[in-house]
């Protein structure tokens, strides 16, 4: 097949374009941690959170939350999932006072997970699978558990949320920030700002898909 050098150039950005939604429809299909709150402003007994994101209707019985500990890389808490994920894709996960309740509200699942602060990691598995990973705090000759570079250890009363819930870059730094309020069940999108070089590639691909309809267009304009 022969191309000219127009025609080659937009079967490559095609094809580009093309990995790149796949890419991002993966990423946004995957279950992840987008919520972590894990040292209350108060007694953390029932008032710490798990949230997670993934697909409506993900079935999560049998998957496991890890705690890693940030001194050594042992695993100190195991907690295994159930339920499903429900048509706003958030699933939240309150601490158990002791008694089966918990102080987090519209909780849809209520385990023990009073997690430490860091340096440790939380980790979503599927059995052997690793399906997520953050590592919080500074890891400085430790192991680490997360992915890429680790999320600043929030303080007291803040949690660690993703900058886009459907987004993952694999590097816990860049993926999540500290929030003064956090916000168990909420996942507000359009309150907040995705990262830059996230935000640079979505325009590329705004700007790529405006030029081909544009294009096309014009083509069919031309026709007689």
């Amino acid at each position: 097949m022969f191309y000219t050098g127009k025609s080659r150039l937009r079967f490559t950005q095609g094809v580009c374009v093309g990995a790149a939604l796949l890419s991002i429809s993966s990423a946004q299909a995957q279950t992840v941690i987008s919520e972590l709150l894990y040292d209350a402003s108060s007694a953390d007994n029932g008032n710490v959170f798990v949230e997670l994101y993934g697909t409506p209707g993900t079935v999560l019985d049998g998957l496991l939350l890890e705690g890693i500990n940030g001194t050594d890389g042992s695993v100190y808490r195991s907690v295994i999932l159930a339920g499903v994920i429900p048509s706003d894709g958030v699933f939240l996960i309150g601490d158990d006072t002791g008694d089966g309740s918990t102080f987090i509200g519209n909780a849809d699942l209520v385990r023990e997970i009073d997690f430490q602060n860091g340096p440790d990691s939380v980790v979503l598995r599927n059995g052997e699978t690793l399906l997520d990973a953050l590592g919080y705090g500074d890891f400085t000759g430790l192991p680490f558990s997360g992915e890429g570079n680790a999320a600043p250890d929030a303080s007291a009363g803040q949690s660690l949320a993703r900058h886009h819930p459907g987004l993952d870059s694999n590097d816990n730094f860049d993926d999540f920030m500290v929030l003064d309020l956090p916000t168990p069940g909420a996942v507000p999108v359009s309150a907040v700002p995705v990262p830059p070089a996230i935000a640079l590639f979505l325009s590329g691909l705004v700007g790529l898909a405006g030029v081909a309809r544009k294009r096309k267009e014009s083509a069919c304009g031309h026709r007689h």
